[in-house]
């Protein structure tokens, strides 16, 4: 009779091929699925390995610029301005119109101190050089021809006075008056307001008015505007809006390189003083 021998190894060798055939079919089973990153799980009774956590980047930020320190810019005068709407009229006449501006009005001799006409006699008479500035709103509200006197000059000016019969321009500072119908049509009356040299503008009949010789045509036929008996006179097309524009007490500015006067008036210089202050 044979004997039975129990052999041990019998049950234990099946387990190794037992587990190593599970594993093969897990990852058999991630191929076909797909590759899942899922870790096989641990074996019982084996602790679980720690998942290594990976900090989300940050978004890059670009450096912020450095804030320049705040600089307070200097307001823009009047002169500058006004430059500014007329390239073409010399800097150095409007700084003077603006001066004499001031000392009128510092005198308590504008009544419309927010207008100022420039007329600029050192330009020729075929040039516009007529000028009236709004200030208050920083408008140019008229640019014209305007003709001198028929003893002050032919195409350009160089003689001025103030002596009545002379038939020459005045220069300096003048206020508008009141309006009236003359022998020239609609007129606008002129305040000298500097002694000795336009002082006597009322009495010698200086006005502004419309007058058929200042145009365009007649300066390219004659080679010059016609000339007046002293007065600013403009053309008849615009003399009645100008006119009515100005009048009742604004300043008007009448200019030529006079070095006499520019040095001795004290209009200007008073004017001068206080445009430097507002400044």
């Amino acid at each position: 009779m044979s004997t039975f021998r129990f052999d041990r190894s019998a049950l234990t060798a099946p387990r190794a091929s037992i587990a190593g055939t599970a594993l093969v079919a897990l990852l058999v089973s991630g191929l076909l699925t797909g590759g899942s990153q899922a870790a096989p799980a641990a074996a019982v009774g084996e602790p679980a390995p720690a998942r290594a956590t990976t900090a989300a980047p940050r978004p890059a930020t670009a450096p912020r610029p450095a804030t320049a320190p705040a600089v307070s810019r200097p307001a823009v005068g009047p002169e500058a301005r006004l430059a500014a709407l007329v390239p073409t009229l010399d800097r150095e006449v409007l700084r003077l119109g603006l001066a004499a501006h001031s000392g009128a009005v510092a005198r308590g001799l504008a009544a419309r101190p927010e207008l100022l006409t420039v007329i600029d006699y050192s330009r020729p008479s075929t040039e516009k050089r007529l000028w009236v500035f709004d200030l208050a709103a920083d408008r140019l509200l008229f640019h014209e021809l305007v003709a001198h006197g028929k003893n002050t000059g032919d195409n350009l000016a160089t003689r001025f006075s103030n002596v009545e019969g002379s038939k020459q321009s005045s220069l300096g500072t003048f206020t508008t008056a009141e309006t009236y119908h003359g022998s020239n049509g609609y007129s606008l009356r002129l305040v000298g307001l500097e002694r000795g040299v336009n002082h006597l503008a009322m009495q010698r009949a200086i006005v502004i008015h419309g007058a058929p010789y200042v145009s365009a045509a007649f300066a390219a036929s004659q080679g010059r505007l016609g000339r007046s008996w002293g007065c600013p006179a403009v053309s008849q097309a615009v003399s009645r809006p100008l006119i009515d524009a100005i009048a009742g007490g604004s300043v008007v500015f009448s200019y030529y390189p006079d070095q006499g006067w520019l040095a001795s008036s004290d209009l200007l210089r008073q004017g001068g003083t206080a445009l430097a202050v507002a400044r």
